[in-house]
């Protein structure tokens, strides 16, 4: 399910890569609740292509502040933001963004590093953009063993690096508005940030940030060099969702194709965690859209399971996702008329009965109020049922419709005083939802 990682675990600007029999997924480091981006390290998760829900931490594999090991970047000791991974010649090469500074590579003999600093990029007089900075730079090693980097914040630019050494920037290579962002492109296609190349089918992909966040967008080419063209966006993490900026990528496990993206909590723009969700790739080479999910690997999520609050996909209305401690997390400030949407959960076929409940474990604020249960839709959807809440902390259960198959849920939150005006619960807390369940 979506977050893909331990609820605990804050991995946004992720990078998934196959290596082997086991995906990667290489990204920047948050903290919870924190007031910026990102961390003075990066972490490595992997999981086998035959057990997607299984993830593992393989710990730090890069530094810029010393901790249980010395710092990797002796000339700074700032954030250190967005990392992506290449293989080329049995090496495993890190190129991470450092706040104001050149950017750092790393090498390891796996995978999973960890890295050791190799070197900033060497660019010997060699024309390059973003101020040298190399601002969250993708990297492609094409079949013919050239290896191209693409970054930038605002701008899209492009180089050439030596596959010799892979960090020596080539005299002559420099390539700039690799997606075009001038004045008169739409919103829609114009470059933010997040590079992210990718080859398939023999076109070249470039995944991206658009000046709609938080949109993933996409711009195809027939040359590693460009131009490259705007094909549509793959993802919008902000319909119907607390929204900031967003960074992921494409990856293909066993032939199914998916995009990994990041999710904001704790009422910033921080405070990211890796999601994804499947996607198809046309014959023509475009990617349709995709909708936000709570499902992650999954086709659907059974419905008589207890799940976290905290797996909506849909958060409307001011509420968000709470960090209070290592083991608690709430959606919280739930006002009325906010709205909690969850994609989607099997109920089967074969349950008879005139009616099921629905539980829900609430942290009360002294305020009675009621959650109505929508399927499908929270606009025009089928209302199956009601749970009334009360003042205090407890376990509300609520008699809902029987229902089968397929659904996504969206819960309706309200006051429920009759007779008392809407103004009067106007921007006030109702309840925390920790965690529900379904019950037959």
């Amino acid at each position: 399910m979506n977050p893909i990682l331990p609820l605990w675990e804050y991995i946004p600007d992720g990078e998934p890569r196959v290596f082997g029999d086991r995906v990667y997924l290489y990204g920047s480091h948050d903290r919870p609740g924190a007031p910026d981006f990102c961390d003075h390290k990066l972490k490595v998760w992997s999981a086998s292509v035959d057990d997607l829900n299984n993830w593992q931490c393989h710990g730090d594999s890069f530094r810029t502040q010393a901790g249980e090991r010395p710092a990797d970047t002796p000339w700074t000791d700032k954030e250190c933001y967005a990392p992506d991974v290449v293989e080329n010649k049995g090496k495993y090469y890190l190129y991470s963004y450092i706040v104001g500074s050149k950017g750092a590579i790393g090498v390891a003999d796996r995978p999973e590093g960890p890295f050791r600093l190799l070197s900033q990029y060497k660019t010997d007089g060699a024309e390059v953009g973003d101020e040298g900075t190399f601002n969250d730079a993708g990297v492609l090693v094409d079949d013919d063993g050239k290896v191209y980097v693409y970054y930038g914040y605002l701008q899209s630019h492009m180089n050439e690096l030596d596959g010799n050494d892979m960090c020596t920037v080539l005299p002559g290579s420099y390539q700039h508005s690799v997606i075009k962002d001038d004045d008169n492109e739409p919103k829609e296609s114009r470059f933010f940030e997040a590079s992210s190349p990718r080859k398939v089918n023999g076109k070249y992909y470039l995944i991206y940030s658009c000046r709609i966040c938080p949109r993933l967008a996409y711009a195809v080419s027939d040359s590693p060099t460009g131009p490259f063209e705007y094909k549509g966006y793959i993802i919008d993490a902000g319909v119907d969702y607390p929204g900031g900026n967003d960074h992921g990528s494409i990856v293909c496990i066993k032939g199914q194709w998916y995009v990994f993206y990041h999710r904001m909590t704790n009422n910033t723009i921080m405070s990211r965690r890796a999601c994804v969700e499947k996607i198809e790739i046309l014959p023509d080479g475009t990617i349709p859209p995709v909708e936000m999910t709570s499902l992650g690997f999954e086709d659907s999520l059974d419905a008589y399971k207890i799940y976290p609050a905290e797996i909506a996909c849909v958060l409307k209305g001011g509420c968000f996702i709470t960090e209070k401690d290592l083991f608690t997390r709430t959606v919280s400030n739930i006002t009325d008329g906010c709205i909690l949407g969850y994609r989607y959960f099997d109920f089967g076929t074969d349950y008879t009965g005139d009616s099921m409940q629905i539980a829900m474990k609430i942290k009360g604020m002294g305020t009675y109020s009621k959650i109505r249960i929508l399927l499908d839709s929270y606009e025009d959807g089928e209302e199956i049922g009601c749970v009334e809440i009360g003042l205090g902390d407890g376990v509300y259960k609520g008699r809902i419709k029987n229902v089968t198959g397929r659904h996504a849920v969206y819960f309706k939150c309200e006051h429920g005083v009759e007779g008392w005006t809407k103004e009067y619960f106007d921007g006030k807390q109702l309840f925390e939802l920790e965690e529900f369940t379904f019950i037959k």
